[in-house]
């Protein structure tokens, strides 16, 4: 890229932050959260041994790192969304299908996908895109995509700058911010929804996640995630700032070895609205959420993972809090709780460090190929990846304690995936490929460092 260009990172950093700027006006609970995750973090760090403490890069990131949510009604919207995410170096990665859950949707992550890029800023948006072909409403559902055949939910001036990018090949700095404070008026909150009482009343009857992504002019970021580095201290500290969490935290239970994403939030606000006409009424869409972030699993790991979290519905169904937790943590005594284990046993994605031992070894010959044996001989250290990803199940699990909808099982099963990447434009990056390279990538740089 021509040094004339700010880098995608830069780009991506002023967005996430003029986001969390837009969005703690608009919803000042979630000002309360980072206060909140802030003080539970700074605690974790303090009473941990000081060979546990992450390192400089680790901690910057914690400070910056977000994901946010948004809600898309065509593959148009859906197309231009992803050059948008791609000036920010932003790019789909997994494929996520909701209607198993009741939720008419399926989704992407957009996110930095290589190590450095993720160190600068690990900005993350999960973006669903609305499947009309649920609504069995046949008037119905051509009313919905004739409003929003009807809508632009991008700025000319957006647009305008997207052809730039294109054209040049970057942003200039003056471009770069303009191009921010365009992007985030896509995002920003809009109290007049598009369509009269009658019609959004029979599109909230379908789905409540309907009604918000097709009667309002754009798809409002619904949630903006910081990230804790202890999800059941700050479950439990949340009455305390006056913010009542949802009763069971998603995901994994806790562990000595976080893994995966578990995630939890505080209910849907209760929004004032001006329907076509000017008559008021609420919308109920937008909530809090906080995630702690554990482990990347490898493909292993992940059916393991999700056969023990579809064994434990026998027992955890019906359990809510504590009683849910203990319930999920006996389910999962069979998984490994150890990272030497997780390691050995080829369950979790490690990154690989030369040790002081190794450092002063570098440059010494031949040496073992197995990462196994390196560390055995005190060369390299592991430390697990961090998972970068979503949870379908968690994700379900959050729309539908938020926005009152349980509707599993509702709609039919299918493989969506070609016909979403179809709208995307592109394939969606393998997850699985990610983490293997990085942790692949990382070992081969100790081996040369160590053979010279």
């Amino acid at each position: 890229m021509s040094a004339e260009f700010v880098s995608p990172d830069r780009i991506r950093t002023r967005f996430s932050r003029a986001m969390s700027n837009m969005y703690r006006q608009e919803v000042p609970q979630y000002g309360t959260l980072l206060q909140l995750v802030g003080e539970i973090n700074a605690g974790v760090l303090a009473e941990r041994p000081a060979g546990q403490v992450p390192d400089e890069g680790e901690l910057a990131r914690l400070d910056v790192e977000r994901h946010g949510a948004i809600r898309l009604g065509t593959p148009e919207e859906l197309a231009t969304m992803r050059e948008v995410f791609a000036v920010m170096g932003m790019f789909p990665v997994g494929y996520y299908d909701l209607a198993e859950a009741g939720v008419p949707v399926h989704a992407t992550a957009f996110r930095p996908v290589d190590e450095a890029a993720l160190a600068h800023n690990p900005f993350r948006v999960f973006t669903s895109l609305l499947r009309l072909e649920l609504i069995d409403d046949e008037p119905l559902r051509e009313q919905a995509r004739r409003i929003l055949a009807a809508r632009d939910i991008f700025t000319p001036r957006l647009r305008e700058l997207l052809a730039e990018w294109r054209r040049q090949g970057g942003l200039s700095d003056r471009q770069a911010d303009e191009f921010v404070m365009e992007a985030l008026e896509t995002f920003r909150w809009h109290s007049h929804a598009t369509v009269d009482r009658p019609t959004y009343e029979r599109l909230h009857e379908v789905h409540r996640l309907i009604a918000d992504v097709v009667c309002f002019r754009g798809p409002h970021i619904n949630h903006l995630t910081p990230r804790t580095l202890d999800i059941d201290a700050t479950q439990a500290a949340m009455p305390e700032h006056g913010i009542t969490p949802k009763a069971t935290i998603e995901g994994p239970p806790r562990r000595e070895c976080p893994i995966l994403l578990r995630q939890t939030s505080f209910r849907a606000l209760e929004e004032s609205i001006l329907f076509a006409g000017e008559e008021e009424g609420s919308h109920t869409a937008r909530f809090g959420e906080i995630e702690q972030r554990g482990m990347a699993l490898t493909p292993r790991g992940r059916e393991l993972y999700d056969q023990l979290l579809s064994a434990s519905k026998a027992t955890t169904g019906g359990l809510s809090g504590e009683a849910h937790q203990q319930a999920l943590a006996e389910a999962f005594r069979e998984f490994p709780d150890d990272e030497t284990v997780l390691r050995r046993e080829g369950l979790g994605y490690f990154r690989y460090h030369l040790t002081e031992q190794g450092r002063r070894q570098a440059g010494t010959g031949t040496l073992p190929e197995e990462a196994e044996a390196l560390i055995e001989r005190g060369l390299i250290e592991a430390s697990p990846i961090i998972y970068e990803d979503f949870l379908p199940v968690s994700a379900a699990g959050i729309f539908q304690s938020n926005l009152g909808d349980s509707g599993t099982g509702k709609y039919a099963q299918g493989d969506n995936q070609a016909a979403f990447e179809a709208a995307l434009g592109v394939t969606v990056h393998d997850p699985f490929a990610l983490y293997e390279a990085i942790s692949q990538e990382s070992l081969a740089t100790c081996r040369r460092a160590l053979q010279g």
